[in-house]
């Protein structure tokens, strides 16, 4: 038994995994007055896990900032497009909670999320992000900007909620056990009483993200009333994503991957969940982004960023084939996905000049974004609205192994060739297809469906103002020189999980809730096993894990 948690302490609430769903169930708890246990088999620097390295957007419906921004936006809108997106099909047993737990979250969106998130100090940015377009007014997609990206981003985030906790933990309601790894939920008649597992050997200096040992020096066995799992989905393992890769929607599993989360997120709990009678729906629904890049400067293994992009770069498959409308950046993740593995191979690529990547290329991850998380407005400013593009962008076109840069569609393609993991591009094929997108570029108007969205998206003023690059023809010299980045699947979130009630109580695979044991976050499919169905408006999981850890906690303090 490690110095912080001691036999003396009986907690109301054993709370799995510290990141963001576990700080908000604990925050909620100790808020009503309630002592809670917080074990991770992680160090104290990663406190808040990933939602830290989070770029912080949350999904907001009908908010003064897009009133402001001339968006409307309503419940009935928004609800239209989350259940466009999610299509749920399961609606019998798997999709049955998910569906209510949509409804809620929506209402949440539109209602008390933001006044709740103000009061405990989080701002946001006046600027409103348009993340997953889509393609149709009934099917997947954002129809109007919902993104709000917070002010300090991820690490905000995390701080209105850990700043609370930390402070009961200094009054005596909350421990930490730090290096904690639980193996097994303790069951008792039918209820879950507890949690048994190793303690891992100490890596307190060892900074956030970075992977640490697994090394057992101990055991324990800790009891409460109740048991909250917030541990987490599967993004860096590996062989579950490719064991519940749905082959038959997306097409095979990608060889070659990169992780957007530490090597931590195994998510071993699923299992042990699992064995202690949850179920677990689901498990072919996952979130893995198409334009995901190496990291030059990586924390963890495999570490991979997602670019963010605008509509205007051209995208070619491996092949060097445009893929189909509406099959735009930032349009459609799991409809270019199936585009590209149907291919046979599993990365594509972004063609694109000088003056789009300045304008339309944003990363994911708060240490990319560096002017955000420091919340100061003279260097955001000077970063997002001056000439040239933000440093950490600059940085990865010079450093980065997955771009390819030159004043020639020749030479553009020979780099592209160079970093190709199958077959070798034909020049002029490439230029056939830039040339012909200059040659819409003569008139206001154009049959080019692309074309059209860019316009579009300009008629939002976030759009218009930081977000997307006039229209300009890619073999001007002046709007040089041309880019191609080499797009390869990155790995994120679990939409799947333990099914869960609207109290994050854990079912059964009968339905009934088991006595004493709850979750939340992504472990739960970020609410009662698959709020998001199939597709993910963006925006979602940062306040899914809000929304699940808030009823948990909540549904714990007033039983």
């Amino acid at each position: 038994m490690t110095s912080e948690t001691t036999p003396a302490f009986a907690p109301d609430a054993i709370v799995v995994g510290a990141g963001l769903a576990g700080l908000v169930a604990t925050y909620e708890l100790v808020q009503a007055g309630r002592s809670v246990l917080v074990l991770d088999q992680e160090n104290r620097n990663n406190l808040g896990g990933q939602a830290f390295w989070s770029l912080g957007g949350l999904f907001l419906v009908d908010s003064p900032e897009q009133r402001r921004m001339g968006i409307k936006d309503s419940v009935d809108l928004a609800l239209q497009d989350w259940r466009g997106s999610a299509a749920f099909d399961r609606l019998e047993d798997q999709d049955l909670w998910g569906e209510q737990w949509a409804r809620a979250y929506v209402a949440w969106a539109a209602g008390e999320k933001r006044d709740y998130l103000h009061q405990l100090g989080l701002r946001f940015l006046p600027l409103v992000g348009w993340a997953e377009r889509g393609g149709s007014a009934e099917g997947h997609g954002n129809s109007v900007p919902r993104f709000h990206l917070t002010w300090g981003i991820g690490p905000e985030v995390v701080r209105v909620f850990a700043e609370p906790v930390v402070a009961a933990e200094q009054a005596g309601l909350v421990r930490f056990g730090f290096r904690h790894r639980v193996d097994e939920l303790v069951t008792s008649d039918g209820a879950v009483v507890g949690v048994r597992g190793a303690v891992l050997s100490a890596d307190d200096d060892l900074p956030r993200g970075e992977k640490s040992s697994r090394d057992e020096v101990d055991t324990f066995e800790l009891r409460a009333p109740a048991v909250i799992v917030t541990s987490g989905g599967i993004g860096h393992n590996y062989d579950l994503i490719r064991k519940h890769w749905p082959t038959e929607r997306l097409g095979p599993a990608p060889e070659h991957l990169i992780a957007g989360v530490p090597a931590h997120v195994d998510g071993r709990m699923l299992q042990i969940s699992e064995d202690a009678g949850a179920a677990v729906v689901n498990r072919d629904r996952l979130w893995a982004y198409t334009e995901g890049i190496h990291n030059w400067d990586p924390i963890w293994p495999d570490h991979g960023i997602r670019i963010l992009p605008g509509p205007s770069s051209l995208w070619l498959d491996a092949n060097g084939k445009r893929l189909p409308a509406p099959n735009f950046p930032g349009f459609d993740t799991m409809g270019s996905m199936r585009e590209i593995l149907s291919t046979g191979h599993d990365y594509s690529w972004f063609v694109l000049t000088q003056k789009v990547i300045e304008k339309e290329f944003a990363l994911s991850g708060s240490e990319q974004n560096p002017d955000m998380t420091g919340k100061d407005i003279r260097v955001f400013l000077k970063s997002r609205l001056a000439k040239g593009a933000p440093r950490p962008v600059e940085a990865f076109k010079e450093h980065g192994e997955d771009f390819a840069v030159a004043d020639t569609i020749e030479e553009l393609v020979e780099g592209m060739n160079k970093l190709a993991r199958g077959p070798q591009l034909d020049t002029e094929d490439v230029r056939r297809i830039v040339e012909a997108h200059d040659r819409e570029l003569d008139n206001d108007f154009s049959k080019d469906l692309q074309l059209m969205a860019v316009a579009n998206a300009r008629r939002s003023r976030t759009d218009k103002l930081v977000r997307v690059a006039k229209p300009h023809a890619f073999l001007d010299p002046e709007n040089g020189p041309l880019v191609a980045v080499r797009l390869n699947i990155l790995t994120r979130k679990t939409l799947g999980g333990i099914q869960t009630d609207l109290d994050s109580r854990v079912l059964d695979t009968s339905g009934t809730p088991i006595p004493g044991l709850y979750a939340a976050g992504e472990v739960a499919g970020f609410g009662g096993g698959g709020v998001h169905g199939y597709n993910a408006l963006e925006g979602t999981f940062l306040g899914g894990c809000i929304f699940s850890g808030r009823a948990a906690g909540r549904a714990i303090a007033a039983g």
